[in-house]
């Protein structure tokens, strides 16, 4: 198996610290507001990277945290005058809807930074003992230079950075010994969530949050670091540099970034009007075509999002639950018998595309050239399920099929299909939930509704369905 590494530039074979098993963290959202499609693609692809190696029997840790204390957390609790803690938790439990909406399994683990200080301190004076950090009026720095193989992952130059004029900027710069040193911590602000330490009360900087984490779930050496191609620098330069330095290792062999989502060939901007949540794509797709479509392009590629791609991926993955239809339909019918010579010969040809999803998985998680072999699987069921087959032949298929596809995270199960009566009676009964203030009954019977293919929209008017 050959994944592309970031710290090398080139496609690896992937060997892993231990014989049969794979510690993979991947950096989480920041729980401000709902997840945008731009945070979906990473959890779309990195989930599908461990249902393929699960799928090949390896055991993986998976751990991808929750960034709870943060500059715009506090800005949205001061907006709302509530806390940060109230806002962090309603979205972490907001993000957990749209992953699970989106078959994104949950993590092994899902640390919170707000639970994790004792351990990020711990490591800021383990950097301080060491002489890569120091303490200035109550905030403490990282000797960027002091670490010499800073820019490595990011292959930036230090003194080109400088001359540059790109440092890393933080508040409190003219106390920095030198400008690119970055925060460890910080000191408490008025109206600000704080932690006691050595230095005074403050709070930790984003990037020793991910270190630490990593570090108490997975160890002091990990095989796959994973995120978007935008946390390369800083955030995951400044993880090396920490990580490395405290634990005098190599943190992770392999480093997987994908690429950046663009919307109609432009970036995703608020000010554009082009920003959409994943809530906003659910009220037209079930969110299967979604994850569909972003493992429409190899997850390094930059992908476009627009209404043309959606829909041709809502056809594709309409393809795929057709042909498992068909087959669940013809299976109702056919004789329960064993296999004969012809139908064993047939299955034993599908191994074929199991091999060539395989070869386009091992090379760097191709989930484009996976899909293809998966609809050549498709094509092969529709030509050769019908009426005359056994159920044995049959089951054959359709197992193989809910097989790759699980891989993919696509499910093909049949939804139980409600009745119009049914849908009106649960949407009646969470519009009386939402007067009574019971969101989570009201959140309960959306989901509910979401997982049988039932789409609502709340409008003025009042609340719209549809079918997906």
């Amino acid at each position: 198996m050959k994944l592309y590494n970031t710290m090398s530039k080139k496609k690896e074979e992937f060997e892993p610290l231990e014989k049969g098993k794979v510690k993979m963290y991947v950096c989480g959202p920041t729980v401000y507001n709902l997840i945008h499609i731009g945070n979906a693609r990473p959890m779309i692809v990195f989930d599908t990277v461990r249902r393929y190696f699960e799928y090949k029997g390896y055991e993986v840790n998976f751990v991808s945290n929750f960034t709870d204390v943060d500059d715009k957390i506090i800005k949205k609790a001061n907006e709302e005058g509530v806390s940060a803690d109230e806002i962090s938790r309603r979205f972490i439990a907001e993000c957990k809807k749209d992953m699970e909406a989106m078959n994104v399994r949950a993590a092994t683990v899902h640390p919170l930074a707000t639970e994790e200080i004792g351990g990020m301190v711990e490591m800021i004076c383990t950097l301080i003992e060491k002489g890569y950090a120091y303490e200035k009026n109550g905030t403490v720095y990282y000797r960027t230079r002091k670490f010499q193989d800073y820019g490595k992952l990011s292959h930036k130059n230090l003194d080109d950075l400088r001359s540059g004029n790109r440092s890393l900027l933080v508040t409190g710069e003219e106390e920095k010994e030198d400008p690119l040193d970055f925060v460890l911590w910080k000191p408490k602000k008025e109206g600000e969530p704080a932690w006691e330490s050595p230095w005074g009360e403050g709070r930790p900087g984003w990037h020793i949050e991910c270190s630490e984490m990593s570090k108490k779930y997975l160890g002091e050496q990990i095989d796959i670091h994973a995120g978007g191609e935008d946390l390369i620098f800083p955030h995951h330069e400044n993880e090396i540099a920490q990580s490395e330095a405290a634990n005098g290792k190599e943190f992770a062999k392999y480093w997987l970034h994908n690429g950046f989502l663009n919307i109609d060939n432009r970036k995703m901007s608020k000010s554009l009007g082009n920003f959409f949540t994943v809530r906003d794509i659910s009220e037209k797709y079930d969110l299967q075509v979604l994850r569909f479509f972003m493992l429409s392009a190899h997850y390094r590629s930059p992908l476009n999002f627009s209404g043309e791609l959606m829909e041709a991926a809502k056809n594709g993955l309409d393809r795929i639950l057709t042909a498992a239809g068909n087959l669940r339909f013809l299976m109702g019918n056919a004789s329960v018998r064993d296999m004969d010579a012809g139908e064993e010969e047939m299955l034993a040809k599908t191994q074929e595309y199991v091999d060539s999803f395989e070869k386009a998985m091992e090379d760097d998680f191709n989930t484009a050239d996976a899909a293809a072999a998966v609809f050549e699987l498709v094509k092969y069921a529709n030509t050769t399920a019908d009426g005359g087959r056994s159920k044995a032949y049959l089951q054959g298929l359709l197992d193989l099929l809910v097989k790759l596809t699980g891989v993919l995270g696509i499910i093909v199960e049949e939804k139980e299909e409600l009745l119009d009566a049914d849908i009106e009676a649960l949407i009646a009964e969470r519009q009386a939930a939402r007067k009574e203030k019971n969101f989570a009954r009201a959140d309960e019977i959306r989901n509910e509704l979401l997982e049988k293919g039932i789409i609502l929209k709340d409008t003025r008017e009042g609340v719209q369905w549809k079918r997906a």
